[in-house]
């Protein structure tokens, strides 16, 4: 596996696995021996593990140090830990305190009561790296891209000879990757195949703990570079071996075809509130029986509505969705200030990465959409707005300085 991170450097506006090859996924390619067999015959479909070229390829990411400095420096607050121990999440006040003079809230995360928790034979769980630490915040967000789905980090960090959690499974893929110390990972097959974000496995807590009595289809143990990818659904649990063991879980947040079949409906329900018939009230004296339904016709309304959707506008409607799902690269603002402020003709810039751009409307009032908001650019050559989105760095001047400066402020583009 490749040993450092890649700079994006690509297209702003993030195609994705429908625009790119697979030799273009430089995050994925650090976690899988092969990006198209993992893609063709891996994701979504087995589970895998994959053993380490080097046993600190995943230093830059995450250490022992850094978590150090997460919990006893950075000032976290709930819910960026959760403290569990024999299975169990303890509350937040079992590890949280008021700051002292100055930053009394009460919710942040005491580095003296975590201490003492992990000595005791808790497992510590370092939440939402991915908005919280550099180097995964930069690698989550390439990642994404590389998948085409959402993705967030969580840390596990395990006393020695102690298990976390019990069996289970979790609704969303996941990339462990480990960082220091040996685990022992079972692993069995799922009681419900591709879980939606509404199952969760504690509906089926039965079930689990009787698929776990059986043979795992996995059993192995991760060493430091180590990687195990779990398909959602996937029963997995985890034994530290020895000493102190740090893994990251890359949870992936899968696009579905029930997300495209909810999205339909809501569309086709939304056409359906303009129809007047659809609208009337149901006979006086209604008992709700079957044959008083009039189900036939609220069919067949849905089905002409259903057929006549545009998929465009269906893919548009996601695309909404997929752009609140994750954040754009992270911004400076006083950077950007200084930037708008020093702006000449020649200054280079180009699209700030992971914004999920693209261009919308006429040549005369067309509008630049990104997740991090909307601006005209009607002003803009084409085919200057083009080498932009391919993530050319350009001359201010090219954009015209007044856009340029106005696109700065926006948090659109940064420093080239």
């Amino acid at each position: 596996m490749p040993q450092a991170i890649v700079d994006d450097g690509g297209p702003g506006d993030d195609p994705g696995p429908a625009g790119s090859t697979l030799g273009e996924r430089p995050a994925l390619a650090r976690l899988v021996d092969d990006v198209g067999s993992f893609a063709q015959a891996t994701w979504a479909r087995e589970a895998s593990s994959y053993a380490a070229a080097d046993p600190t390829c995943f230093a830059d990411l995450l250490s022992e140090d850094s978590i150090d400095e997460l919990l006893g420096r950075r000032g976290l607050r709930t819910p960026f830990l959760r403290v569990a121990k024999d299975g169990t999440t303890l509350g937040n006040a079992a590890f949280t305190a008021p700051g002292g003079v100055g930053a009394g809230i009460a919710d942040q995360v005491s580095d003296d009561k975590a201490a003492a928790l992990f000595a005791s034979g808790s497992t510590l769980v370092l939440q939402g790296l991915h908005r919280t630490w550099p180097p995964i915040i930069d690698f989550c967000q390439q990642l994404a891209t590389d998948l085409g789905h959402p993705v967030q980090a969580n840390a596990y960090v395990t006393p020695p000879d102690n298990q976390g959690f019990a069996d289970h499974y979790d609704v969303h893929d996941v990339f462990v990757l480990q960082v220091s110390g040996r685990k022992r990972w079972s692993i069995h097959s799922p009681v419900l195949p591709l879980p939606l974000r509404d199952q969760p496995w504690t509906d089926r807590r039965d079930a689990v703990g009787l698929a776990a009595e059986q043979e795992p289809i996995i059993d192995v143990v991760l060493e430091p570079g180590d990687v195990l990818y779990l398909p959602r659904g996937y029963l997995h649990s985890a034994t530290a071996l020895g000493g102190v063991t740090v893994h990251l879980t890359l949870g992936v947040h899968s696009w579905t075809r029930y997300t495209v079949a909810e999205q339909l409906v809501a569309m086709a329900l939304e056409g359906l509130s303009h129809d007047p018939e659809a609208r009337e009230s149901l006979a006086l004296g209604t008992t709700l029986a079957p044959e008083q339904l009039d189900a036939d016709l609220v069919t067949a309304k849905l089905r002409t509505l259903l057929e006549a959707l545009d998929p465009a506008e269906v893919a548009a409607r996601l695309r909404t969705q997929r752009r609140a799902a994750q954040r754009a690269e992270p911004l400076g603002p006083l950077a950007q200030h200084a930037l708008a402020a020093a702006l000449t003709e020649t200054t280079a810039l180009r699209l700030r990465h992971h914004l999920d751009a693209d261009l919308d409307g006429t040549d005369t009032d067309r509008q630049l959409r990104t997740r991090a908001g909307t601006m005209s650019v009607g002003d803009v050559p084409e085919a200057v707005l083009k080498r932009l989105l391919a993530g050319d760095v350009l001359r201010a001047d090219e954009l015209g300085t007044a856009t340029a400066r106005q696109l700065i402020e926006a948090g659109l583009v940064v420093a080239g």
